[in-house]
């Protein structure tokens, strides 16, 4: 499968090949949710699967990178996701507030991606633990998945480090509300020598980005890829296309957070105006970062994809201002985020009108 340079190639590949994969593993998780004893864990597991497919969607295009192998890294890619997306619903729900089981929680994010058998209680310190044997599933399959890749070693290092990043962040961003922004100041003191460009809160954004791990695994299942190949990876997604994608996540969700008391990264801004030169400045760092990796009209593409896509979303067609920062930050992307940004809002339209004919059958 030969890999797509421009969105016309792109787009039927995505649905024709990528997509019908992606649904059909997060159907198996689904089904597999509906079996947890435990009910609060049960909803939380469904929660994150019908309310995030397009986590998983938007990650699993990397999976092309692989060319030959989409299957495994497309098992892989919506497991990791799913783990990630469950345990922030579990975090953000939690009565408790305490690190350690948010820590506990997270571990399974990191056996996920060492491949090493581990005994560990990833519930043990809350009172809902009967899951059925879900999470330890999910962990089990991204193992089983990169235990096929040829360079599954070449990658590990960048894998854990990335997943680090993210689970240090998930911890400190759950926490009691007046400790959330000391923790993540003092964790970015450890960092911020090597990345002086950025503030903390720009910093913490680069770690909840998923998608440096998706991209090193779909490369690692290259057959005619060169180990060199990862190191640049890992320097080209971290921080700037991580970050780029996080604060458009941010961007959207900000009057949502903010209603919720939930921590929003892009409300440390001083302006409205100031977050925008921001992300287009994360979007420049991130075409330089990635100008000599290979395949560079592909990432490039991705990063202009992300631009148009997450501003396809429903919640940026609010107030005047959304309006223009929409705008903006597409007008920044070019010809291409607006494609995609086109293609994206067609898409989440189609599929509302899907969810919406099925509940009207389910209601008869």
């Amino acid at each position: 499968m030969s890999l797509p340079k421009n969105p016309i190639q792109l787009m039927p590949k995505v649905y024709k090949a990528v997509f019908p994969l992606v649904h059909q593993e997060l159907n198996y998780w689904r089904n597999f949710a509906t079996t947890i004893p435990d009910p609060e864990l049960r909803k939380q597991a469904l929660m994150s699967i019908d309310t995030k497919t397009f986590h998983c969607e938007g990650g699993a295009i990397l999976a092309l990178l692989s060319e030959k192998n989409l299957k495994p890294v497309i098992e892989f890619i919506v497991a990791y996701q799913t783990i990630s997306d469950y345990l922030d619903n579990l975090c953000d729900r939690s009565t408790s507030l305490d690190p350690v089981d948010f820590e506990a929680l997270h571990e399974s994010m990191i056996d996920a991606v060492k491949c090493q058998k581990s005994d560990q209680m990833y519930y043990r310190f809350r009172e809902e633990q009967d899951d059925g044997g879900y999470l330890r599933a999910l962990v089990s399959k991204c193992q089983s998945s990169l235990n096929q890749s040829k360079h599954y070693e070449g990658i590990k290092e960048y894998l854990v480090q990335l997943a680090d990043y993210y689970c240090k962040l998930q911890i400190h961003k759950h926490v009691k509300k007046e400790e959330r922004v000391p923790r993540l100041t003092n964790w970015f003191e450890k960092y911020q020598p090597e990345l002086s460009d950025l503030e903390w809160y720009e910093f913490s954004a680069c770690a909840g980005s998923t998608l440096g791990i998706f991209c090193l695994v779909s490369y690692s299942f290259n057959e005619m890829i060169s180990e060199k190949l990862f190191e640049q990876v890992y320097k080209s997604y971290f921080p700037y296309v991580q970050g780029l994608h996080i604060l458009l996540d941010y961007v959207i969700d900000q009057k949502e957070d903010e209603e919720g008391g939930d921590l929003n990264f892009c409300s440390y801004y001083p302006s409205k105006d100031v977050m925008l030169n921001r992300i287009e400045y994360f979007s420049t760092k991130s075409d330089q970062a990635l100008k000599d990796l290979k395949d560079y009209r592909f990432h490039r593409m991705i990063c202009q994809g992300l631009l148009g896509i997450y501003l396809a979303d429903k919640k940026m067609s609010g107030p005047d201002e959304m309006k223009r920062i929409r705008r903006g930050i597409v007008k920044n992307g070019g010809l291409t985020s607006f494609f995609f940004y086109g293609n994206a809002k067609l898409y989440f339209k189609l599929k509302e009108l899907k969810s919406s004919n099925r509940r009207v059958r389910e209601s008869v």
